[in-house]
């Protein structure tokens, strides 16, 4: 068994860490915790992954004594939530991956849709990484199969010769595969998964006449694909594909004090990653959360209208540039964070279109401007540095 000194070695080797290894002491615990029934191949009960996700509402489950392992679980814990958003959308989504139901994740960029596909593929199958990157270069091999060129010149087609991709390999073992941005792939390449979703088994020419010439799907196997459907570059998805799937729509977060945690906590965790310690403000990020709220809405929390930028202002963004904030102060001595808030919004919305920076000037103009006439400190500091927007 491998030392803590060698353990923390291993996890500092790595910037990020899977779902299932970052919380691998809640899934541990829920897995024994709740005895209820699991659908063929599951890791823990639907309720339990729900309970994964959502958290336990900081109630402390208790852990039956005949199912502690000689300490090594703990009696009692509290789970963390992971995502901020409605309990009823986790709830369905667990439904539809325990029907063995594809599930597709749809909405605009930065809402947590892929941290969502890869909590759910940890909790129901105990591993996130059977993943499919879409993109226009994607071709149908990524869904089905390839072939290890060495192998097949010298041995012809064989089972040894053959490269499952991460979709056959979910069919075999009963588990979860993700696709990431489905919609980024050509709709040809899309509809290889219409006859695996469908007939849940992979037809393997190559190999006819022998075992295995077709892969089939064991129970547990299933499919979470993710899309965001305003970006450029998407392709549609063709009627038949679409029917195979139940689409699941990920709003942004709706309740402001709920972003500010979730901006706080991955700030952190990010400028942590980065050898420092975080010490942006709360006032600061509460500030900038503010901005993006407004933008992204296109209303200010007054009622004041705003006139939206063509990007997407999400809280994944507002994470990034909170992130940069951080260190900044964190490496630069005597910076203000505050001082460089300008700068990075104005990195955040002047992307594509060239008009978004007026509409950043007219925000300052408008809701910046009003909030430091009624004698706010911050929004005065923020007023005085519009200079900083040119």
């Amino acid at each position: 068994m491998p030392s803590v000194k060698e353990e923390l070695t291993t996890i500092q080797s790595r910037q990020i860490l899977p779902a299932e290894e970052r919380h691998a002491a809640e899934l541990a615990f829920l897995a024994a915790h709740d005895e209820g029934p699991r659908p063929p191949g599951w890791v823990l009960t639907p309720s339990a992954v729900v309970t994964f996700i959502c958290g336990s509402q900081g109630q402390a489950l208790t852990l039956p004594p005949r199912r502690r392992k000689d300490g090594e679980l703990p009696a009692k814990l509290v789970v963390a939530p992971k995502f901020v958003g409605e309990r009823a959308l986790v709830e369905r989504c667990v439904v539809t991956l325990a029907g063995e139901r594809g599930l597709l994740l749809v909405g605009e960029p930065g809402t947590a849709k892929s941290m969502l596909s890869e909590l759910l593929a940890a909790a129901v199958s105990g591993t996130s990484d059977l993943t499919v990157q879409g993109t226009a270069g994607t071709t149908e091999d990524a869904f089905r199969y390839g072939w290890n060129y060495a192998l097949l010149l010298a041995q012809g087609p064989t089972p040894q010769a053959l490269v499952a991709s991460p979709v056959m390999t979910a069919m075999r073992t009963g588990r979860v595969a993700r696709i990431e941005e489905i919609t980024r792939c050509l709709p040809e390449v899309q509809d290889a998964l219409v006859s695996i979703l469908s007939d849940r088994r992979l037809n393997i020419p190559e190999l006819a006449g022998t075992s295995d010439a077709s892969a089939a799907a064991v129970p547990g196997f299933t499919v979470i694909a993710t899309a965001n459907l305003r970006d450029r570059g998407v392709s549609e998805m063709s009627a038949a594909l679409k029917r195979r799937f139940n689409f699941e729509t990920v709003h942004p977060i709706a309740d402001a004090d709920a972003e500010l945690s979730l901006v706080r906590g991955q700030a952190t965790a990010a400028v942590q990653r980065a050898g420092a310690a975080f010490a942006v403000d709360d006032a600061v990020l509460d500030v900038l959360v503010t901005v993006f709220r407004d933008l992204r809405t296109g209303r200010s929390a007054e009622g004041w209208d705003v006139e939206r930028p063509g990007t997407v202002m999400s809280t994944a963004e507002a994470v990034h540039v909170a992130s940069s904030l951080g260190v900044a102060g964190a490496y630069f001595a005597g910076a203000d964070v505050l001082d460089l808030v300008p700068g990075h919004l104005l990195g955040a919305v002047h992307k594509d279109d060239p008009a978004d920076h007026g509409r950043l000037l007219g925000y300052w103009d408008g809701p910046v401007r009003r909030r430091a006439e009624d004698g706010s400190a911050l929004w005065r500091r923020l007023w005085d540095l519009r200079e900083n927007l040119r």
